[in-house]
């Protein structure tokens, strides 16, 4: 702290002593050598003073406007020319006559000075206060609030460009917490609905059995398959929501274990098997020249996923196709569905955690399959994107950087 007072007078000090080496060796072209002693002597005299003066006037002036500051330096300069004036007049080293030209000039100068030491703490000050008043409209929760350019130099110019990027930066935070706040809300209220189905289904088998309202075998098997059924569903939703909130793309990131394309591929349509069986389909795959292809291993959740969902909702004379092509900039994953296709409105929506866009495409689904797909391919990088046609099927494709590499954005 003492360090940081006192550095202000040893500038003062040093840049005195560089002028008064200038002003001597300016001296010793136009006077004689015992002059210019006398005159290193009244300098060293007046960089004493200069020093003294400053120490005692920083703190004051630390406490002072910037207009008294400016002014007050102004004087100053000014009063140091008087006195040296006026102790060169009394050494004869100046005569009356040039001595009196000068005082006139200093005069002058004094009103110069002191007039551009206004204006510029004008056009500071008017600058500062706009700042000020932006950081107080924004402490007060005005976020629209902006300083804007203020012309005052590259200090002050610089702060205010400053303080408007940290409200621009502050606004777009807020406004992903609230997007996130409302993203929140909304998966509660829909995780609450679907939950609240299964488990009243189960609360009615379970008090009809314990009540004695159904007793025959049949019925009581039949209640028992369903109540299997709802305990399979509310699993899938719980393991589904579990992983969604978990998903880190970080942690994605910095994963190092590599699969190939193929082993992808197979894994999501081994998985899928029973469901295709049980709705007599066939899914069939054409992964082309990107078999050997490595990629993130996480894939195998977004093919299963996307699988699924066309299984789903493609009837059982129709097909699913999965494909895999490979770029110099992007991998492509495409699952091709024949079923009964998406609404052109809806295709914005189909991400969205469990929204549905009609009753026909309400199933025992988590409804968070395509959501969680979304969100592991944009960890990865990449970008999931599809297109549909009402009645004539859906296809959704996935791009993702090559070998798992992130990239700024990505083509097809």
């Amino acid at each position: 702290m003492t360090g940081r007072r006192n550095s202000p007078v040893l500038v003062s000090v040093l840049i005195a002593a560089l002028g008064a080496v200038t002003t001597l060796a300016i001296g010793l072209g136009a006077f004689g050598a015992g002059e210019v002693a006398e005159l290193a002597l009244l300098i060293l005299v007046a960089i004493a003073l200069s020093a003294i003066a400053t120490a005692v006037a920083m703190p004051r002036l630390a406490r002072a406007s910037l207009r008294v500051r400016l002014v007050s330096i102004a004087a100053f300069a000014t009063l140091i020319g008087f006195a040296n004036l006026v102790v060169l007049s009394l050494l004869m080293l100046v005569d009356t006559h040039v001595a009196t030209v000068l005082a006139v000039l200093l005069v002058y100068s004094t009103a110069a000075a002191v007039g551009a030491a206004l204006a510029t703490a004008r056009a500071t000050s008017d600058a500062i206060a706009k700042v000020g008043d932006t950081a107080r409209r924004l402490a007060a929760g005005d976020l629209e609030a902006r300083t804007g350019a203020v012309a005052a130099g590259g200090e002050i110019d610089s702060l205010a460009r400053s303080l408007d990027d940290m409200a621009d930066r502050l606004a777009s935070s807020l406004e992903r917490e609230r997007a996130a706040e409302t993203q929140r809300r909304s998966l509660v209220t829909a995780v609450s609905h679907d939950l609240r189905t299964p488990l009243s289904g189960l609360r009615a088998m379970i008090e009809s059995i314990e009540d004695g309202v159904v007793d025959d075998p049949d019925t009581i098997r039949r209640y028992v398959h369903e109540m299997g059924s709802s305990v399979d569903s509310l699993v899938a939703l719980v393991d589904d929501l579990f992983e969604l909130v978990q998903l880190d793309a970080g942690a994605i990131q910095a994963e190092t274990h590599r699969a190939r394309v193929e082993e992808i591929v197979h894994s999501a349509l081994a998985a899928c098997e029973a469901q295709a069986s049980t709705k007599g389909l066939v899914v069939q795959s054409r992964i082309d020249g990107a078999a050997n292809i490595p990629c993130s291993p996480r894939l195998t959740r977004v093919v299963q996923n996307l699988v699924q969902n066309a299984i789903r909702h493609t009837p059982s004379d129709g097909t699913v196709l999965v494909e895999a092509s490979h770029s110099e900039r992007a991998l492509e994953l495409a699952v091709v569905d024949t079923g009964d296709g998406i609404d052109g409105a809806a295709l914005d929506r189909v991400f969205d955690p469990f929204w549905r866009g009609d009753s026909a495409r309400a199933s025992d689904g988590s409804g968070l399959g395509l959501a969680l797909a979304k969100r592991i391919v944009e960890a990865l990088g990449g970008r999931i994107a599809v297109e549909s046609q009402s009645a004539r099927g859906s296809r959704f494709a996935v791009f993702v950087p090559d070998g798992g590499r992130r990239e700024p954005s990505l083509s097809p």
